[in-house]
């Protein structure tokens, strides 16, 4: 069997037509999605999410896992992503692995600790947030764990909360779980980064914003949260879907929500960048225009 591959990059790159273009062209490749939102069922526009059709080219797992009305842990993903694995395996294929979010990327290649949950904890913490908002518990871990503090953004809510929760909780550091910040053992992975001019990148990314409202992410955010249970906490946080819910409630005006998007979705691409760039296990493959042609003459099976 052949080592699983992995396609990454920022948001925007082209990984996903990538992907797609080595497993059409290898049909050995069935395709793991790594994505924090798409594991959530009708966020389809708004996550880029493979479209039916190429589902039905190319095998995929990790995808409409959970409805947005749930909360869906980096734990629920290691487990789906376990099995997808060795799915593959049993098939002698070869999985790729293709996305964007960093921590379920590791808790497949890096197996790590998870630590438990604290739900009183955790609603005293959610308390906190209205009163005295995020950037004061961000504070707070930066006291108690500044290497926790300094992997997170301060405005990221869920992740503030989420290691707060673990601290106190567990009395044990949140950056104590699971692989090191610095710690890259050799692992049976093969994984290939995209990497973009940030220019360049900025202007994919904007490109790709308006070309999910022209295929109708207002209508699918709107239908969202008109469902029963509608979105949870984690949902309601996903690029374009937090803005276009400000918008939908008249916070803000729809040429806003659409600018506060692009804006959110660049700054999330470096992010993105900087976690990658901490791993010196990836390849890095410069592009310049097409990111198809320029990846697969360099990954493709031989």
């Amino acid at each position: 069997m052949t080592a699983p591959l992995v396609i990454l990059g920022p948001t925007g790159s082209g990984k996903s037509d990538v992907a797609m273009a080595l497993a059409q062209a290898s049909p050995t490749f069935e395709i793991v999605a790594v994505d924090a939102m798409q594991v959530y069922r009708g966020m389809d526009i708004g996550t880029a999410k493979p479209s039916r059709q190429d589902r039905s080219l190319v095998r995929h797992h990790c995808l409409d896992l959970a409805d947005p009305s749930e909360e869906f842990a980096v734990t629920e993903f290691a487990r789906a992503g376990a099995v997808a694995l060795a799915e593959i395996a049993s098939r002698d294929g070869t999985a790729l692995l293709v996305g964007g979010t960093g921590l379920y990327l590791r808790s497949l290649t890096d197996p790590m600790e998870v630590p438990g949950r604290w739900p009183v904890v955790r609603v005293e913490l959610e308390r906190r947030v209205l009163s005295e908002g995020v950037p004061a518990l961000h504070a707070q871990l930066a006291a108690l764990d500044p290497l926790a503090a300094s992997r997170i953004d301060p405005g990221n809510e869920r992740r503030v909360v989420r290691a707060l929760e673990v601290v106190i909780g567990s009395g044990r550091r949140f950056s104590s779980y699971g692989p090191g910040i610095n710690s890259y053992a050799a692992v049976p992975f093969e994984q290939v980064g995209l990497r973009w001019p940030r220019s360049r990148l900025a202007a994919r990314i904007e490109a790709r914003v308006h070309r999910m409202m022209a295929d109708g992410l207002l209508d699918e955010v709107r239908g969202l949260l008109e469902r029963a249970g509608g979105l949870g906490r984690t949902a309601r946080q996903a690029l374009g879907y937090k803005e276009l819910i400000e918008h939908l409630e008249g916070r803000t005006s729809l040429d806003e929500a659409v600018e506060s998007t692009i804006v959110r979705t660049r700054q999330f691409a470096v992010r993105q960048e900087r976690w990658f760039r901490r791993d010196p296990r990836i390849r890095w493959i410069p592009i310049e225009d097409d990111p198809v042609a320029e990846v697969i003459p360099i990954v493709a099976p031989r």
